[in-house]
């Protein structure tokens, strides 16, 4: 059975997440009160109906005072070795207060705050939820992820085959747009030759074979990529021991649209090669330089 519980702060993309595991054939609950977890679990644990085996749950907020009973049953679970994921969508507090602003949508606990303040709540959630990040299996950070590029990363986390035992997340992005919160590691390919420099290749990313072959032209890509493949060769097998479900690596470079792009999309097709749940996804290739 495969049973995903996602949580995580109001406005990160939780409704989201379940919709996309829902296209992907999930049966999908949305605000599960906490207490009926374990009561939900075991039902579909022993459900003799095969659309009761692939589960996805959002247990939030919105479940009241119960969060404390909430993750002493995943813990528990946990302890009973029971299979399920826990998915936490996160994203930076400013940008949680302009998309509930932009919405006009009310925090459900506004009412519990004394100044009855979106910032306040919000403040009130992220305390409350920081142990369910720390025992997460797939922490995404939202924060300057579109709407279709969260939906492609929930689409390849959870569809298909997971026998390699981990799933291999590859993301590009720009050290001038921040630098995201949800990579496992990051690797800097600002060192490299740039084709941002090159005019015919400036408004092209590492999606175009021009960029690629001039990105890869240069001996310093070449031993730099090899070096950065063995490290995860030997690195990735280690991470699957330790039993991690998902390792995601950041490949950053200054816009995200060029070296970036080119090399994670290198990595991504190395590691689906060995037989790896692979999966890459360009942050910021489609953002216009300035």
């Amino acid at each position: 059975m495969e049973f995903i519980i996602i949580t995580g702060l109001s406005g990160a993309g939780k409704t989201c997440a379940l919709h996309a595991l829902e296209d992907i054939g999930y049966y999908c609950v949305d605000n599960l009160p906490p207490d009926l977890l374990k009561t939900f679990y075991n039902l579909c644990e022993t459900s003799t109906d095969t659309s009761m085996k692939r589960v996805a749950v959002v247990i939030d907020v919105r479940g009241g005072n119960t969060l404390s009973n909430f993750y002493d049953d995943l813990i528990n679970l946990k302890e009973e070795h029971k299979a399920f994921s826990l998915l936490f969508l996160n994203a930076k507090f400013d940008v949680l207060v302009t998309r509930f602003k932009e919405t006009r949508r009310r925090h459900p606990l506004a009412d519990t705050v004394p100044d009855n303040t979106l910032e306040s709540a919000l403040s009130l959630e992220i305390t409350y939820l920081e142990p369910f990040k720390k025992i997460a299996d797939y922490i995404i950070d939202t924060t300057n992820v579109s709407v279709k590029l969260l939906k492609e990363r929930i689409t390849e986390s959870f569809l298909g085959n997971k026998e390699s035992g981990i799933i291999l997340s590859f993301m590009s992005f720009g050290f001038k747009y921040g630098v995201p919160s949800d990579c496992d590691t990051i690797f800097d390919s600002r060192c490299l030759p740039n084709p941002f420099y090159i005019p015919e290749l400036k408004d092209k990313t590492g999606l175009d074979k021009e960029v690629y072959d001039y990105v890869f032209s240069s001996e310093d890509t070449e031993n730099f990529v090899k070096k950065l493949t063995d490290f995860l060769d030997y690195s990735v097998p280690l991470y699957r021991k330790e039993g991690k479900s998902e390792l995601v690596v950041g490949i950053g470079c200054t816009g995200g649209q060029h070296r970036s792009v080119a090399i994670a999309e290198t990595l991504k097709r190395h590691f689906s090669e060995l037989g790896y749940k692979s999966s890459v996804f360009h942050r910021d290739a489609l953002k216009k330089l300035s």
